[in-house]
């Protein structure tokens, strides 16, 4: 039996910082263990600007020790009105490394988002054009459609057509949830990719409703039935290149959480690595835990790998019931769960 894995230090592809005394409470987590992380920009207000984009990112190396190794990479935060010449500006000052489309009301601080992708035109041709990535959250937001469905409509409605009608644009597919997701994604082309969060991994809809609502267990998009974890599961411990780490790492205070209209999201960040390494573990693939974690998502974003290395190895690690910073009261995955795996040192 393996006792100790060291891989090529990971990058997170996913991830929530948040802003002011949140950002400062949770940057570091992410920082201790991955190198770089592409960061979200659905702030309040959000990130549409290459001034904004630079505003954020010095928040967030302002936030971090004076030692920390890590880089954020930013996100242009998609609208109707989005300008392709600020845009394709921001990428090729090396400022954006990637516009997120959310589909408008589709989660946290998306209000702004996207209300039909055909408004996009202009923008996705300047995209396409330039290599520069585009991040989808796949859900529709129609009410007639079942919560549980909303990614396997999206891909129907609205993914299918958009990777026909822009054949050379770079898509990520972010935390996919669904057997019909995963297909999509292995069917397409090698511009087609995904990331994968470990509770998308590890828990399904039983989770959220285990003996009453368990909010913490509340995310979006939501978790599915059985037979879509296993499908997620299998593809990230496939070895296949398209798919790869992107936490959603998603930090609410336990009041925002715990309320008679709690927030969406699972605070991931502090014991990540140790939750990924053990599905790979319970699946048997450790052999192919680095190009999940570390090698996938440079790849396809056309970054250099990272030079250092962490170091996993067996042995119980407890998590914490509550971690609290200052004001910051927070709950994160697996709290008071004993993991296999820790990260040395």
């Amino acid at each position: 039996m393996t006792s100790h894995l060291t891989i090529r230090r990971p990058d997170d592809w996913h991830v929530h910082l948040r802003d002011g005394d949140m950002l400062k409470a949770v940057v570091d987590y992410t920082a201790r263990q991955f190198a770089r992380a592409i960061v979200m920009p659905n702030l309040t207000p959000p990130v549409i600007t290459v001034a904004a984009a630079e505003a954020y990112r010095q928040r967030i190396l302002d936030a971090l020790p004076a030692d920390a190794d890590f880089t954020p990479l930013m996100t242009c935060y998609l609208t109707d009105g989005a300008d392709p010449e600020e845009i394709a500006r921001g990428y090729e000052q090396g400022v954006f490394a990637a516009c997120k489309l959310y589909p408008a009301h589709a989660t946290t601080n998306s209000a702004h988002g996207v209300t039909d992708v055909r408004k996009l035109t202009g923008l996705l041709e300047t995209m396409q054009r330039i290599g520069m990535p585009l991040l989808i959250h796949g859900e529709v937001t129609d009410r007639d459609v079942d919560i549980f469905d909303r990614e396997a409509v999206f891909i129907e409605r609205v993914l299918a057509p958009l990777v026909r009608d822009y054949p050379g644009l770079k898509v990520v597919f972010e935390h996919i949830t669904t057997a019909e997701a995963v297909d999509f994604v292995a069917g397409s082309g090698p511009l087609i990719g995904a990331t994968i969060t470990p509770q998308h991994m590890i828990i399904n809809r039983n989770a959220i409703f285990d003996g009453g609502i368990r909010p913490h267990a509340y995310c979006l998009p939501v978790a599915k039935r059985e037979q879509h974890r296993l499908a997620v599961r299998k593809a990230a411990v496939s070895g296949s290149p398209k798919f790869f780490l992107g936490t959603d790492t998603a930090p609410h205070t336990v009041g925002r959480k715990e309320a008679a209209c709690g927030c969406a999201g699972i605070f991931n960040a502090p014991f990540a690595l140790e939750s990924y390494i053990q599905v790979f573990d319970e699946e048997n693939a450790l052999d192919r835990f680095e190009g999940f974690a570390s090698e996938h998502g440079p790849n396809f974003y056309g970054l250099p790998l990272n030079e250092g290395t962490v170091t996993l190895v067996r042995g119980g690690e407890t998590v914490p019931e509550r971690i609290v910073d200052g004001d910051i009261d927070l709950v994160p995955f697996h709290a008071g769960e004993t993991l296999g795996w820790r990260i040395q040192g």
